[in-house]
């Protein structure tokens, strides 16, 4: 064990340095267009992944895990959720204090 001085007055042990992992390959991992044949809503079958969405999107399907969710609204957030919230405590602390 050996310590290096990394700024004045800082040591920290050093180690063997590990090289980081890379691959053997030349370029980036690319994903194919190829799939398996699968029909789509027309009869035919597909072995190009764009070929079937375009099918699909053209018969008004949306691609399950590629739709765009809309955002959800609070209700509680809301006028009137609030005007029903106040309502229910004032009829609750009406009906206690009335028994």
């Amino acid at each position: 064990m050996r310590l290096v001085e990394v700024e004045p007055g800082k040591w920290r042990i050093e180690r063997p340095r590990l090289k980081p992992a890379r691959s053997d390959l030349p370029l980036p991992y690319v994903i194919s267009d190829i799939m398996p044949e699968t029909e789509q809503v027309d009869g035919r079958f597909y072995t190009s992944k764009r070929a079937f969405r375009a099918v699909g999107k053209a018969h008004g399907l949306i691609e399950v895990g590629n739709e765009k969710q809309k955002p959800k609204t609070r209700e509680s957030g809301t006028r009137a959720a609030s005007e029903r919230r106040r309502q229910s405590l004032k009829t609750a602390v009406a009906k206690y204090r009335s028994a």
